[in-house]
């Protein structure tokens, strides 16, 4: 919205700066922070009120999970609504990228709303049933793939494009809309089983949006793609305000929940910054990068079905619980040495996934 102060310069006095896609992106930042500071008490405190007996604990957890009984879940407020509110107010408007990862991370926020009212309201750690919001974030995903390739230039859609093998691109025809679907699915899912420990989702999740936000705004500008020798995506350096928002919104969130944490962000905010991420991947055809930018997320999710595939066929397990990160509490892990740990393997993975822009 900001950015149509533009129409008050003369082309060198301060309203000029509202152009600059690097200048709205601090704004955006400095103002999801600030959000997250100023209503971050006071959710909590309205949540804790309206909860009551807050977050059911599973009994099958670790036990050292059992001390965090009573605090509030739907911490994913906060994230969603200083993002949201950040990048209406950074972003331009006439970007279509943007409304794409914002109906992304309303619409799976939404759902995992929904999944938190009904665990909280029931007590118990069920919630929707897992049936129902596959369906739904399908169908979002749907909608987000078409979308996105509406917006992609001709000679990129259905095009799957390789990280290093930079001149390489492979046509999956129809297939590119599953594949994509399966991206934005994957991806909220993924992000969504790893928040399972204090701060330990939130900051990979902080990392990769901005891991992706920097290729965003890199395949954005013609000429930072022909440095590169990257494809082109106009219109995708506008990604580059959401992830800041989302770095701000994340940083103001986690004041509150490093451990012990006085919320959880739970599934309405675990499932919008999995969907934004795949999303964000998707607008910029880099979805496989997304793999490598987004690998702690990945491993997590393959521990998941590693364990369930392997159980229904032996009867065993090969963790000692999934997902990876409760193994390795169970192996007597302190929560804070997981959490640091995963977030150091999160920050070279987005190195990696940053180096894939120049390696050939």
């Amino acid at each position: 919205m900001l950015y149509w102060l533009t129409i008050l310069s003369d082309g060198g006095d301060v309203w000029n700066l509202f152009r600059y896609i690097t200048f709205r992106a601090g704004g955006a930042f400095m103002t999801a922070l600030i959000f997250g500071f100023l209503f971050g008490r006071p959710l909590i405190n309205v949540l804790r009120r309206k909860q009551g007996k807050g977050q059911p604990i599973r009994d099958d957890g670790p036990a050292g999970h059992f001390s965090k009984a009573g605090t509030p879940t739907m911490g994913g407020l906060l994230i969603v609504g200083a993002l949201v509110t950040s990048t209406l107010l950074w972003a331009r408007w006439d970007n279509p990228f943007v409304w794409l990862v914002l109906f992304v991370t309303l619409a799976y926020a939404s759902i995992g709303f929904a999944d938190d009212y009904a665990k909280v309201s029931k007590q118990n750690t069920k919630g929707v049933p897992g049936k129902l919001r596959l369906a739904l974030g399908i169908i979002i995903a749907v909608i987000a793939a078409l979308w996105a390739g509406y917006n992609h230039p001709e000679a990129l859609q259905n095009q799957l494009a390789l990280p290093v093998f930079k001149n390489t691109l492979i046509n999956l025809g129809y297939f590119y809309i599953p594949f994509s679907i399966c991206v934005i699915v994957g991806a909220a899912n993924a992000v969504n089983l790893t928040d399972g420990l204090d701060g330990l989702a939130i900051m990979p999740a902080m990392i990769a949006a901005s891991t992706l936000g920097v290729i965003a705004y890199a395949v954005g500008r013609v000429d930072f793609t022909e440095y590169l020798d990257v494809h082109y995506v106009p219109g995708t350096g506008e990604i580059l305000i959401f992830t800041a928002a989302l770095f701000g919104a994340g940083l103001g969130f986690l004041w509150y929940n490093a451990p012990p944490a006085a919320v959880f962000m739970g599934d309405t905010g675990s499932l919008a910054l999995g969907g934004a991420l795949g999303a964000i991947a998707v607008a910029t055809k880099h979805e496989l990068v997304l793999a490598i930018v987004g690998g702690l997320f990945v491993v997590e999710a393959l521990s998941v079905i590693i364990q369930v595939l392997y159980f229904k066929r032996t009867g065993k397990r090969v963790f000692l619980m999934a997902p990876i990160h409760h193994h390795y509490e169970k192996k007597g892990w302190a929560e804070p040495t997981i959490v640091i740990r995963f977030w150091i393997i999160s920050l070279i993975l987005a190195m990696i996934g940053l180096a894939t822009l120049k390696i050939r």
